[in-house]
């Protein structure tokens, strides 16, 4: 096992910079699944390869998606205020490299429309979003998002991590036990002591 400390470095507005590859490779260590982020524009159909999507809040039903301020789906989706979200199978791995620029020749791209929004047939879930808000941080803008429609199929999701593709495994690994020594049981604010 090896493992990496980064110095911080004085960034250029006065911030600790951090080397990016070594951040970015920090930041990979947190599994995540993969989504292609889809918009209609007039009678064209845009989509993307994204992992930054997360669920904001229940009630409302909110999601958000964090997009690279160079790309094209974050030029366009202020205008066309509604985009669809399509959690890839294990089995959609070519969709994702499609999607994050790596285009494949030949690759027949099959869509399904909800509420008049493309979504790519056999993800494991669908999400119909209409934009609500937009924060800008650093070189991404934040999209939060109102959800109009979901639907999920019991399938398997394709999984990201440390620059990987990954797939859940077929049987639960065994979990590793804790420590049993005396302070590792009672160090956790939340556990509670044996009763004797």
């Amino acid at each position: 096992m090896s493992a990496v400390t980064t110095e911080r470095k004085e960034g250029t507005d006065g911030v600790p910079a951090f080397d990016t590859r070594q951040f970015r490779n920090a930041l990979g260590r947190f599994a995540s699944g993969v989504t292609v982020v889809t918009a209609q524009q007039d009678d064209h159909t845009h989509g993307m390869t994204a992992n930054a999507f997360v669920s904001v809040s229940l009630d409302p039903p909110l999601v958000l998606v964090s997009l690279d301020n160079r790309s094209y789906m974050h030029k366009i989706l202020p205008a066309v205020g509604r985009y669809g979200v399509s959690v890839l199978a294990e089995n959609q791995e070519i969709l994702s490299n499609h999607f994050a620029g790596r285009t494949v020749e030949g690759l027949h791209l099959r869509f399904t429309t909800r509420r008049g929004v493309p979504l790519l047939e056999g993800a494991v879930a669908y999400f119909v979003v209409e934009v609500i808000d937009a924060h800008p941080a650093g070189d991404h803008t934040l999209y939060i998002g109102r959800v109009e429609h979901f639907e999920a199929r019991d399938d398997r999701p394709l999984l990201f991590y440390s620059g990987k593709y990954q797939q859940l495994r077929a049987e639960k690994a065994k979990p590793t036990p804790w420590p049993q020594d005396e302070f590792s049981l009672f160090s956790i604010g939340n556990i509670d002591p044996p009763i004797t």
